[in-house]
């Protein structure tokens, strides 16, 4: 709290109290709709609730498709505000420090007067009126909802004097860059553990844990060398799939595939497209392994293989593989996942969603050590897995940690509970 500075209450509930002499005013006051066309040859601009407004081709994580007829497309220079209408409530409002284009379906603002300073109203709606656009949005469901421009522009927003707006973004830059290098350098050594990790498995799976071994080749492309006496053959050799349906509807304990875990769902509380019954869903057994096999071409970045630890059902989908005796069921989900990051199964997939079925998968060559060293792998990737998954955690609890303190800080700064020193 802000304890050299005279407080009161703003009369906004969710910002409490504020300066004494900061205003509230209607944000209609400060900005206009101001929404030319494109002039052409502009370069496409997105709105991330993380990042603001950026250029398109920046990321590779933008799959919305761009117009072939971009001609309806609104112009944006550096200074306007912009807001994505059907995602405001997740933080898609942004002053852009582009020119460019954007989506004919966000409003484009430009500043009327010289009271607000841009990137203020950029950092105060961003960090703090996410509920309050929830609020105001309207729609069926939650992916449809619409932020009408009246709502918008009648919602109360802080004011500030000039020079307290300008060094309130001077301050949180300044303090947002400081903890965006940290947050880099975690990420940076996040990816580090995960990079190690799946070498680690893919190691001893395709190598064993004997460095003194006779190697061969392999005849698999992306394996190259294995010990010598590991055999191969098909997958159809070692796994049988499993089409066990659940037609009399005897099994309700509900799976499914997540982050490389099969994990459980509560069949009556479920989100989404859910099914009028369960019938057609597979059951699965203990040691039977799942593998999503769809849309190939999209997602190379899901985990697609996990073990089942459990009896249940899970949507059929999903193939679904048992081992036969020659396989030990945990070497089996270390040695499909390490096939799945080495990216194996990319080209193979056919059809518009590149998918994969078990008759195309039957072909694929897999790699065979006696089944005691299979145990002694499983045992070895289970403990050292472990300890490197700690590590993961850490990191990813330092992560939100960081992006936690970012939030609160610009939070307090920007509604004047924290004090803005001097840099």
């Amino acid at each position: 709290m802000n304890s050299e500075v005279e407080l009161r209450e703003s009369g906004i509930p969710w910002i409490g109290l504020i300066p004494v002499s900061w205003e509230i005013q209607k944000l209609k006051y400060h900005v206009e709709r101001h929404e030319p066309r494109n002039p052409g040859n502009m370069e496409v601009l997105s709105l991330y609730r993380e990042f603001g407004i950026v250029p398109k081709n920046s990321r590779d994580d933008n799959h919305n498709v761009t117009s072939l007829d971009t001609s309806s497309y609104k112009y944006v220079v550096p200074g306007n505000f912009v807001v994505n209408k059907m995602k405001a409530w997740q933080g898609s409002v942004a002053v852009s420090d582009y020119r460019g284009i954007v989506s004919p379906a966000y409003y484009v603002y430009r500043f009327t007067n010289d009271m607000l300073v841009p990137k203020y109203l950029h950092y105060l709606l961003r960090s703090c009126y996410r509920d309050e656009f929830r609020r105001l949005s309207h729609g069926i469901r939650e992916g449809q909802w619409d932020l009408s421009s009246d709502e918008l522009e009648n919602v109360s927003i802080l004011i500030p004097s000039k020079q307290e707006q300008e060094e309130i973004v001077h301050y949180v830059e300044a303090k947002a860059k400081e903890i965006d290098e940290l947050i880099g350098l975690k990420q940076t050594q996040l990816s580090t553990l995960e990079s190690y990790k799946q070498s680690v498995i893919f190691e001893a799976v395709t190598k064993g844990l004997n460095p003194a071994v006779e190697m061969g080749d392999s005849g698999i492309q992306w394996v190259s060398i294995i010990p010598r006496h590991w055999q191969k053959h098909p997958l159809y050799y070692y796994f049988n799939e499993v089409k066990n349906k659940n037609s009399r509807s005897l099994e309700s304990n509900l799976l499914s595939l997540s982050y490389g875990k099969i994990i459980r769902k509560n069949i009556n509380n479920l989100e989404g497209l859910v099914p009028d019954n369960f019938s057609a869903y597979n059951i699965v057994d203990s040691g039977d392994i799942v593998l999503r096999l769809t849309d190939l071409q999209n997602d190379q970045h899901s985990l697609r293989t996990g073990l089942v630890t459990e009896r249940g059902i899970i949507t059929s989908a999903y193939v679904t593989l048992r081992p036969n005796a020659l396989f030990e069921s945990s070497y089996a989900k270390y040695l499909l996942h390490a096939y799945d990051v080495a990216k194996v199964l990319y080209g193979m997939g056919s059809g518009v969603r590149q998918s994969l079925n078990y008759s195309e998968l039957s072909k694929l060559p897999i790699i065979e050590p006696p089944l005691e060293e299979q145990k002694a792998i499983s045992e070895f990737l289970y403990k050292k897995v472990t300890e490197i998954d700690e590590l993961i955690e850490l990191k990813k609890k330092q992560l939100d940690t960081l992006a936690e303190y970012r939030k609160s800080l610009i939070y307090e700064v920007v509604t004047g509970k924290r004090e803005v020193p001097e840099l």
